[in-house]
C-alpha cells in the first residue's frame, strides 16, 4: 500500500493504529461505529442486561457448587476459572449499562 500510494509504512501505519483505536473508544462509550462497506456496530443494552442476568445466574450456581467440600480439587480450580471469567465478563459490561443510564437523565 505504501508503494503504490508513495506514502511511509509509518505513516500508513499511524493512521491504521489511529482509526482502530478511536473505534475501540467509541464502542467503549457505547457508541455505534459504522465501517463502510463491512457493517455497522452497536452496544445493546437490553441484551447486555439479558446476558448479566443470565452470567448472574451461573455465577451464583458455580459458588453454590464451591461449597460443596465433597468436590475434587480439579473441578473445583476449573469452576474457580470460571468464576473468574465471568467476573471479569460482567465487570466489563455493568460499567457500560451505567453509563446508558447516565445518558437517560440529561
Amino acid at each position: 500500500m505504501s508503494t503504490k500510494m508513495v506514502i511511509s509504512e509509518k505513516v500508513i501505519n499511524q493512521v491504521i493504529t489511529h482509526q482502530f483505536d478511536s473505534i475501540n473508544d467509541a464502542l467503549k462509550t457505547n457508541n455505534s461505529v459504522e465501517i463502510s462497506g463491512f457493517g455497522k456496530f452497536l452496544f445493546n443494552d437490553k441484551k447486555a442486561r439479558k446476558h448479566i442476568n443470565k452470567l448472574t445466574l451461573i455465577k451464583s450456581a458455580y459458588e453454590k457448587m464451591l461449597n460443596d467440600d465433597s468436590m475434587p480439587e480439579k473441578k473445583a480450580n476449573f469452576i474457580k476459572s470460571k468464576l473468574s471469567e465471568l467476573n471479569l465478563t460482567l465487570m466489563s459490561l455493568k460499567p457500560k449499562l451505567d453509563n446508558e443510564k447516565g445518558k437517560g437523565d440529561l
